[in-house]
């Protein structure tokens, strides 16, 4: 029998599969994960709601109590997070004491944090109202560890903080100088607004960020002529940053979807005698595909336009009459649906998405056209299709390369 600490260590495991690892690969993680998002959601809003005097007024019990609910909630995950922090891959060659600290210490530990501050300080009487409100709508940054969008542009902030800095200096610089010549051109004239640099600050922000309030206008020529070189570059103030977030933005997505692509493409049986540069034209062949948990990838008896490869998740294949209506399920790192694409017949099976699958999708044009050229790949399909179908074309369960593939 397994000792207590063993079952310790495969419970904290499946824990941090569940919340960290591989969430939409489990039953409970898509559930779990979605209840997390759930209360931020709920608690976000209860702090919107209760800064409406009327509406806190009439339900102040039920949003007091929702608002419990969801701090004890976060209180519980941020617990079961420190407790699971010694699975975390940067974390493992630590002893449990430093990873859990490790872990508190992280950006996305402190963000865990503040979302359950808010409780502690009021259980102990401390804290202003605003500060509190402005910690509970903090939590708004937890969403960052179920959003890839949002995780992304965080990336891209960390690594181009030296650029964006750089054009925060720009920006103070170009403020100074069109304060400082429009408080000579205009602060006699209007002294109450542009008397003193620092007042005339408030206008050169204003206008270099395009923002124009308009409570500030220039009255003379001079002025004028000033707030024109000052609004064109208000213009490339705002087109720096926007660039070269955009540009670093791109780059991390495709950066993302080019090594998860490539991984895949490499470990798939057909393509692995080829080059790094024949990866890399396949790769450009290839396109990615989300299917939901459930979903119809296709039916028996469609038209065979495309083959598939598994690249996250797990896939059921309901084989046709000749195999008894038998059910096979593939998983990350295989392929199926080439052999009715090269045929040119009809699907002769029925595939579903077991979990939450990404597929890359290779089109019949670009697949006869890729084995016309790579010989290599022609001759391990042919194969393949020689293992796996008879000439009826039925299908049949073959041992590829030590991989249990379908032919459909």
């Amino acid at each position: 029998m397994p000792d207590v600490r063993s079952l310790h260590l495969q419970a904290r495991q499946s824990v941090y599969e569940i919340l960290e690892s591989h969430a939409r690969n489990t039953r409970a993680g898509p559930i779990i994960n979605g209840a997390i998002v759930l209360f931020l959601v709920l608690s976000i809003s209860v702090t919107v709601l209760e800064s409406v005097p009327e509406l806190r007024a009439r339900y102040d019990l039920p949003l007091r109590a929702t608002e419990l609910l969801c701090l004890v909630v976060f209180s519980i995950e941020y617990s079961i997070r420190i407790w699971i922090a010694p699975e975390h891959l940067p974390f493992r060659p630590m002893s449990s004491l430093q990873a859990r600290w490790s872990y508190m210490v992280s950006p996305q530990g402190i963000i865990d944090f503040l979302a359950i501050l808010p409780l502690w300080v009021a259980l102990i009487g401390l804290g202003d109202l605003r500060v509190l409100i402005v910690l509970r709508v903090l939590r708004v940054l937890k969403f960052a560890r179920y959003s890839s969008g949002m995780r992304s542009l965080l990336d891209v902030l960390a690594s181009e903080r030296r650029a964006l800095l750089a054009c925060l200096v720009i920006l103070a610089c170009a403020t100074l100088l069109s304060a400082t010549a429009m408080h000579i051109a205009e602060g006699q004239v209007q002294p109450e607004k542009l008397g003193t640099i620092p007042d005339a600050m408030w206008w050169a922000i204003v206008t270099l960020t395009t923002v124009g309030y308009g409570d500030v206008v220039p009255a003379t020529n001079i002025g004028r002529m000033i707030a024109s070189v000052t609004i064109v570059g208000g213009l490339i103030m705002i087109a720096l940053p926007v660039g070269i977030v955009a540009t670093a933005f791109t780059a991390v997505i495709h950066r993302r979807d080019f090594i998860v692509n490539w991984s895949m493409v490499a470990r798939v049986p057909l393509f692995s005698h080829l080059t790094a540069g024949d990866i890399a034209d396949i790769m450009q062949l290839l396109k990615a595909r989300q299917v939901d948990r459930g979903d119809l990838i296709f039916r028996r008896g469609e038209p065979a336009t495309e083959m598939y490869f598994i690249a996250e998740g797990e896939v059921e294949i309901e084989l046709g009459p000749a195999a008894k209506g038998r059910r096979v399920r593939l998983a990350t790192g295989h392929f199926f649906g080439e052999v009715a694409v090269l045929k040119r017949v009809e699907r002769s099976a029925t595939v579903r998405a077991v979990s939450w699958v990404r597929l890359l999708v290779l089109d019949a044009a670009d697949l006869h056209a890729l084995i016309s050229r790579e010989p290599g790949i022609a001759r391990k399909i042919n194969e393949i299709v020689a293992g796996r179908t008879g000439d009826n074309l039925n299908l049949e369960i073959a041992d590829v390369e030590g991989q249990d593939e379908v032919a459909l």
